[in-house]
C-alpha cells in the first residue's frame, strides 16, 4: 500500500488524516446506507444482539491481525535501531583500530572513515528518508578496504593489530547491508490489502445495527477513530526511516564528533 505521502506530514496531522477519513467514512455510510438496511432487515427479531456477537467474532480476528502487525512494525523499527547502532560502534571502533597504525596509512584510513561518515549523515540519511538506498558510500567503502587489504605489518604488535581491523571491518560491513536493506523493507503489499478489507467489513457491520441515529453516528464514531489511530501507528512504524517516527543519524554524529571532528 503506496502510503508514502503520510511520511511527508506531521505525525499529529497523519493520524488526524486517517481519523478524518474512517470517521467520516463511516458516517457517511450509516447516513447514506441506514433506510437501505432497515428496509431489509427492520424485521429481523434480536437483530442488534446478533450483529453485535457478530461483530465481536470478527472484531477478535481482525483485532488480533492488527495487533501482530503493530507488534512486527515496533519490532522492526527497534532491529533496524540496534543495526543503525551496531553500524556506528563498529565505525568508531574501527576508527580507534587504524589510529594506531603508522603513518601514512593512518592518515589515508582515518580520512576515508572521516568522509564516510559526513557522507552517511549529510547525504545518505537525506536519501534513506525519501526511501531512496543510498549508492554514493560504495566507492568510499572499497577504497577503504583496499587500502586496508594493502597495508603490510612491521611488526607482531602490528601484525595483531591488522587482524582486529579486518575482523571490525567485516563487521562493520554486515551491519552497513543491514541497514541499507531496512531503506525499503516494511510489511507486504497483501496484508495491507487484507487491513483495508478487514477494516471495510469492520464499518459495514456497524451500519447495520438498528439504533437512533446520534447513538449510532457517535459508537461508529469512535469505533472508527480508534480503528484509524491503530492502522495509522502500523504505517507510521512499517518503514523505519522516514517521518517523524524514524531513526535519526544521531549514533553517526556522536561517532563523529567524539571521535572524527578534530
Amino acid at each position: 500500500m503506496n502510503l508514502y505521502w503520510i511520511y511527508d506530514i506531521p505525525t499529529v496531522a497523519a493520524v488526524g488524516v486517517f481519523a478524518a477519513l474512517f470517521v467520516g467514512i463511516c458516517w457517511t455510510g450509516t447516513i447514506l446506507f441506514r433506510p437501505i438496511v432497515r428496509a431489509i432487515v427492520h424485521h429481523q427479531p434480536g437483530l442488534n444482539e446478533t450483529i453485535g456477537d457478530f461483530l465481536q467474532y470478527f472484531g477478535v480476528i481482525y483485532g488480533l491481525l492488527l495487533g501482530l502487525l503493530a507488534v512486527a512494525s515496533y519490532q522492526n523499527l527497534s532491529d533496524v535501531e540496534k543495526a543503525v547502532g551496531n553500524e556506528s560502534s563498529s565505525l568508531a571502533a574501527l576508527y580507534r583500530d587504524v589510529s594506531g597504525y603508522p603513518e601514512p596509512a593512518r592518515s589515508e584510513l582515518r580520512g576515508l572513515l572521516h568522509d564516510y561518515t559526513r557522507y552517511v549523515i549529510d547525504e545518505a540519511w537525506p536519501l534513506q528518508k525519501k526511501g531512496i538506498v543510498p549508492a554514493g558510500a560504495v566507492t568510499k567503502v572499497s577504497a577503504f578496504s583496499d587500502r586496508l587489504a594493502s597495508f603490510e605489518p612491521g611488526t607482531k604488535a602490528q601484525e595483531a593489530l591488522h587482524e582486529t581491523a579486518l575482523r571490525q571491518f567485516n563487521m562493520f560491513f554486515e551491519h552497513r547491508r543491514t541497514r541499507l536493506y531496512s531503506v525499503t523493507a516494511g510489511i507486504p503489499a497483501v496484508l495491507w490489502y487484507t487491513v483495508a478489507v478487514g477494516a471495510l467489513l469492520n464499518m459495514i457491520l456497524m451500519w447495520m445495527f438498528d439504533l437512533r441515529l446520534s447513538l449510532h453516528l457517535l459508537l461508529g464514531g469512535i469505533l472508527s477513530f480508534f480503528l484509524a489511530t491503530m492502522i495509522s501507528l502500523i504505517v507510521l512504524m512499517d518503514h523505519p526511516f522516514r517521518g517523524e517516527v524514524s531513526i535519526s543519524p544521531q549514533a553517526f554524529e556522536l561517532v563523529y564528533d567524539q571521535l572524527m571532528k578534530e
